[in-house]
């Protein structure tokens, strides 16, 4: 395995796809074959749900062409910042970014400059070039396969946080995410807020910060 950005690839998905089928199997021990994958592609990390805000009212008012390059621009601006933090970016959909981190008060505090390199390009721009920027954080054990992609309930918790609630300029934690957090960045402050995603009621905590 190749190292990327000081993090060491995991198991492919070619290999969770044969272990699934053989779990699938009639009189398969799911239990024990349950207890391989989480051996194999089980690891902690924070993960962070960054999204921008108005993609269907900005894309409906300036086209979609505009807002590709709004979506260019935020790459300008945050993949310098994320680099920097030792921040894996994982993947990238339309303007949905999935990043993942080792610490969280790395996470937590690389998000903060990211909102606010964010702010500080968007002083003097029209409301149509701004890059507002929204986010969800989670923390916990996850599956990581390779260097595509991860997946769990704080991954979830994370993209429903940064997609579906987040408003600009906010960063919304899952409390698995809050608790790691809590006390240890200075400047911040986190407040309890509920939301509904769909038909789901969320509780989450709310970020304070100097933006």
């Amino acid at each position: 395995m190749v190292p990327l950005d000081g993090v060491m690839a995991g198991p492919s998905k070619t290999t969770l796809d044969r272990l699934i089928a053989a779990r699938l199997a009639d009189e398969a021990d799911r239990e024990a074959i349950d207890d391989g994958i989480r051996k194999r592609f089980e690891e902690t990390w924070a993960v962070a749900f960054t999204d921008l805000v108005g993609f269907s009212r900005r894309t409906t008012e300036f086209g979609i062409i505009h807002f590709l390059s709004v979506i260019y621009r935020k790459g300008l601006l945050l993949k310098p910042v994320i680099e920097a933090h030792s921040g894996l970016l994982l993947k990238e959909e339309a303007d949905s970014w999935l990043i993942i981190f080792r610490d969280p008060i790395q996470a937590l505090e690389t998000m903060i400059v990211c909102q606010r390199t964010c702010e500080a390009f968007n002083q003097g721009q029209p409301e149509e070039d701004q890059v507002q920027l929204c986010v969800g954080l989670g923390y916990g054990p996850m599956l990581k396969i390779g260097d595509e992609d991860i997946w769990g309930e704080e991954v979830n918790f994370a993209s429903k946080l940064g997609e579906d609630i987040a408003r600009r300029g906010e960063i919304l934690l899952t409390h698995a995410a809050a608790e790691a957090v809590a006390g240890r960045v200075d400047g911040v402050s986190l407040e309890r807020g509920t939301d509904s995603a769909g038909s789901l009621d969320l509780e989450f905590l709310r970020a304070r910060y100097d933006l």
